[in-house]
């Protein structure tokens, strides 16, 4: 499959990984602006984001898979992974396990529901291809994949969502994106980001930041697994 996100996945920092992406960007006909989308990023309000989903990490087993870049939807493989093998080697129902794949950095996009894609064009800036058309993507096919877009069905993110799968977003990459990508819909820095706000897949939580979450997370009890 061809669904690899060419981009820098160092974690030395969100704003340093962007800006050596920037020749890249620019390369493909893309302007970056990082001081100022910086600049522009304000802090996030408590009203915006939600913690409950912390309050749910009452599973016998808890597991964070901390996803940076798309990685071919192999994040929500290792969950679909974690879920399935404690039910069929141990015997614990989905019920009793606890499983979070938080997106941050350039993950985010798997994040949104299709309208967000075709009209940002996910495809193109994040370099994604469909599956079945082999052009650039214009739907989350990790969300409502159709037959043959995943090698793992059941890894897609509406049946991980129904086993109480949890996912936590991180604010600040979709802060700095939706500016970034604003252009391709003829928007605003600030239009961009409330509309991407407000297409959040149903479900997910958005965090203040996803090294946030990833505390938050261990707090709770969760072990750590780097998802790519």
């Amino acid at each position: 499959m061809t669904m690899q996100i060419q981009r820098p996945s160092s974690r030395r920092g969100f704003i340093t990984t962007l800006a050596a992406g920037s020749a890249a960007l620019a390369a493909s006909g893309v302007a970056m602006h990082v001081a100022a989308a910086t600049a522009a990023a304000q802090p996030i309000a408590p009203d915006d984001y939600s913690d409950k989903w912390i309050g749910k990490l009452t599973g016998k087993h808890k597991q964070y898979f901390d996803l940076t870049s798309v990685n071919s939807g192999f994040g929500m493989v290792y969950a679909l992974n974690f879920l399935n093998a404690n039910n069929e080697a141990s015997r614990i129902p989905d019920n009793k396990l606890s499983a979070v794949v938080g997106m941050r950095h350039f993950s985010v996009p798997m994040a949104f529901t299709d309208d967000l894609w075709a009209k940002y064009k996910f495809g193109e800036f994040f370099q994604i291809t469909d599956p079945a058309t082999k052009a650039p993507a214009t739907r989350n096919f990790f969300y409502h994949p159709k037959e043959g877009d995943l090698p793992f069905p059941g890894s897609a993110i509406d049946k991980l969502l129904a086993r109480g799968v949890q996912f936590p977003v991180c604010n600040v990459a979709l802060t700095l994106l939706s500016q970034m990508t604003s252009h391709n819909a003829g928007t605003t820095p600030e239009e961009a980001k409330a509309e991407w706000k407000a297409h959040l897949i149903p479900g997910m939580s958005l965090a203040p930041s996803g090294v946030w979450a990833v505390n938050r997370a261990q707090e709770a009890g969760c072990t750590y697994c780097a998802a790519g």
